[in-house]
């Protein structure tokens, strides 16, 4: 909209390498330029902005962690040789903090820092503000050869770096003697000129301090890294989810007798129309209070630090929103005869969650149950695949809509993401989806990755590992689990490819009144038996007699 040759001004700490260069394509169509302010301006009219808080930084212990500071800038270092690098800037927050071994709580839901990390052949930085590194954890980081920087030093020192002057600039040495047991280190330096950035990440301030001629512009490492979880790392997601079902199981005990008590509703087992029983203003249950006890589960359990995400708790036409955000002004009341959909999560020490299930206190429609079903149907098709190493996401992704396509439905969104180990919720570079990007990463054995399926009346659409359907202005349906990639037993090995299944490590029951079973084939009731078995087997060490007897309820064989 602007005139030719107009200059649009960016503050560069704030847009990736991607964007900016598209923008800047964009602009170029009429001799328009991209223009790096020195300043952000929102700073400079922002009256009383608040101080930037300092909150202190963490060691991830080896027992969470699984795998040493050491270990990973070994491995790094060895990919930056074969790519001919002889430095990397790092900027994705939980790669940092992955690569470093470090949480912290500058993000909300994320326990990640506020800091960038270079790492070189040589050397090793975190940049980070000072004060929020205590003694202690200063030694350990110092411990592992890491140089610990002021926060807007990161700026220089990538000037530095271009010029090949920031490991003349340290006393610190990390690692040389592990990479370069052959004596090559030498060799290494002079032929490994390159310095690699990841577009999708690294701000374009940093990236424009570089000589554009010794750039390599491709996918961090780390990320690929983070996503394959070690053995510790399995474990502890594992018994993350325990806990975190037990919390979904207590919660859902809980909101079943409220619903009860103060709507009259038939009941989490039972069909039939809410009593509509007259109470006072001071008994009633809304999206965000009903959410805030489900927090109160979850904060009981060993190793919790918080959620993983705002909680979507969403009653009847609010469940139809995607990525409903409930706020105490203006959120809905539960209500005993409309769906109640909510998908939430935690960060634990050990590992991080996110669980979706979908539920009716009162008499479900024979729409809504074939909705339901559907949506199942597609959760356990993709829960069950087994496919040849080397399949990618987007290949997958089929498999979750054909139960919908049956009906001449879709949904509009991907099926699939990766999740941290106490880091991120959503996490790559890997997904399930029908975008083009889902083909640039295939699925491998250690990765975790969701399965949700959704959906809204009138629109379909489904995202898995949370399968769903979402009836828009009516109800939606979503259903999730986390799922553990891992080599298939199979009786043959075409190719010698070797293959993949899933395991679910997601634990807490399906609402059977809202399942149509006529719907269901004999192969998908012996697997939700199967499910729902091993949900009594791992969630009742941790269940009360009231609770371990509700959920022996829920859990009860079915049969079409």
């Amino acid at each position: 909209n602007l005139p030719r040759e107009a200059a649009i001004g960016v503050d560069p700490w704030c847009v990736s390498v991607d964007t900016a260069q598209r923008w800047e394509r964009a602009f170029a169509k009429n001799q328009q330029k991209l223009i790096q302010t020195s300043s952000n301006l929102v700073d400079e009219v922002w009256k009383n902005q608040p101080p930037a808080e300092t909150n202190p930084v963490i060691v991830h212990p080896l027992e969470f962690a699984g795998r040493s500071v050491a270990e990973k800038l070994k491995d790094l270092r060895e990919k930056l040789a074969i790519e001919r690098a002889r430095g990397i800037i790092i900027t994705a927050l939980d790669e940092v903090a992955w690569l470093y071994n470090i949480r912290g709580s500058d993000v909300s839901y994320c326990p990640v820092v506020h800091a960038f990390a270079i790492v070189t052949l040589n050397s090793a930085f975190l940049y980070v503000d000072k004060r929020k590194v205590s003694s202690k954890v200063s030694s350990s980081v110092q411990e592992n050869g890491i140089e610990v920087r002021e926060y807007g030093a990161v700026s220089s020192d990538v000037a530095l770096l271009a010029s090949n002057q920031l490991d003349k600039d340290t006393g610190l040495s990390s690692g040389r003697n592990d990479v370069c047991e052959t004596g090559t280190c030498e060799a290494e330096e002079n032929n490994n000129d390159l310095i690699w950035v990841d577009p999708a990440s690294c701000c374009y301030a940093l990236f424009s301090k570089l000589d554009a001629k010794k750039m390599l512009l491709q996918q961090s490492p780390l990320a690929l890294a983070k996503a394959l979880k070690n053995p510790v790392e399995l474990d502890g997601l594992r018994n993350a989810h325990i806990r975190d079902g037990a919390a979904v199981v207590q919660y859902l005990v809980w909101l079943d007798k409220q619903m009860q008590e103060i709507y009259g509703a038939s009941g989490y087992f039972l069909e039939g129309k809410g009593a509509s029983k007259k109470r006072s203003e001071t008994m009633k249950l809304t999206e965000v209070t009903a959410s805030d006890k489900l927090e109160g589960f979850r904060a009981t359990k060993e190793h919790f630090r918080g959620l993983s995400f705002p909680t979507i708790s969403s009653v009847g036409p609010n469940a139809a929103v995607i990525h409903y955000s409930p706020q105490p002004e203006t959120c809905a009341e539960l209500d005993p005869d409309s769906i109640y959909l909510f998908d939430s999560g935690a960060q634990y020490l050990d590992g991080t969650t996110d669980i979706t299930r979908t539920v009716h206190f009162g008499k479900p429609s024979e729409h809504e149950k074939a909705c339901y079903t559907s949506v199942l149907k597609g959760h356990i098709a993709l829960g069950n695949a087994r496919f040849p190493n080397g399949t990618n996401g987007h290949a997958l992704d089929i498999l979750a809509r054909i139960p919908l396509w049956r009906y001449g439905l879709d949904y509009r969104h991907g099926t699939g993401h990766g999740i941290g180990s106490y880091l991120n919720v959503h996490e790559g570079p890997h997904l399930i989806s029908f975008r083009p990007q889902a083909r640039n990463v295939p699925l491998q054995a250690s990765m975790t990755v969701t399965d949700d399926g959704a959906f809204t009346d009138s629109i379909w659409k489904f995202h898995f590992p949370e399968p769903g359907y979402y009836a828009d202005g009516n109800f939606g349906i979503r259903l999730e689990n986390v799922l553990v990639i891992k080599e298939a037993d199979t009786e043959f090995n075409f190719g010698d490819k070797g293959y993949l299944s899933f395991e679910h490590i997601t634990w807490a029951p399906y609402q059977i009144k809202l399942i149509d079973l006529s719907l269901l084939t004999p192969e998908e009731i012996e697997w939700l038996n199967t499910y729902h078995s091993k949900c009594r087997e791992i969630l009742a060490p941790s269940m009360d007699k009231n609770e371990l007897g509700w959920l022996k309820k829920a859990t009860e064989p079915v049969s079409a």
